[in-house]
């Protein structure tokens, strides 16, 4: 891969890449910081990766880099303090909005991660398993059982508009 090349990459992925990452996190910093991780390290590889197989290396690479933020964040404990003065990526949404993420909210980690790179991101059965390290049939399972989650969810009494 040429520097054009890469730089081609920067400008056609950095905002997917970016809104898959802030969408799982919601912590805008921390997304920059893994996205800016997942484009170093293809420019270190950037003599072995293919320009094709650019796009499924970013998302792989950042979302390997998510699960190991996630689970960091995990085990580190805040003070309640310090946790008000976190700023988080809040928009102002209307109903809709707010219940279909309050609905992903509820996934796992997992489950959410499949329902963005399917359905928002628009990556093939394939394509997400090479991302996460399933294999396709895993990946239709999960995305099923995710999606009967998000249904179960939205067509409770108190989530219908």
């Amino acid at each position: 891969m040429t520097e054009r090349e890469y730089n081609d990459c920067v400008s056609l992925y950095a905002d997917n890449v970016f809104r898959f990452i802030v969408k799982n996190l919601k912590h805008e910093e921390d997304a920059r910081d893994i996205v800016q991780t997942a484009f170093e390290k293809l420019w270190r590889n950037r003599e072995t990766i293919l320009t094709e197989k650019s796009k499924s290396f970013l998302f792989t690479v950042a979302y390997h880099q998510m699960i190991d933020h996630i689970r960091k964040v995990k085990r580190v404990t805040l003070k309640d303090g310090f946790m008000a003065e976190i700023s988080t990526v809040e928009q102002p949404a209307s109903n809709l909005k707010k219940n279909l993420q309050d609905a992903l909210n509820t996934l796992n980690e997992m489950q959410k991660s499949l329902v963005l790179l399917k359905d928002y991101e628009g990556y093939s059965y394939q394509e997400i398993g090479q991302i996460t390290g399933l294999n396709e049939s895993q990946v239709k399972v999960y995305l099923h059982r995710a999606r009967l989650n998000l249904r179960n969810y939205l067509v409770k009494p108190e989530n219908v508009m």
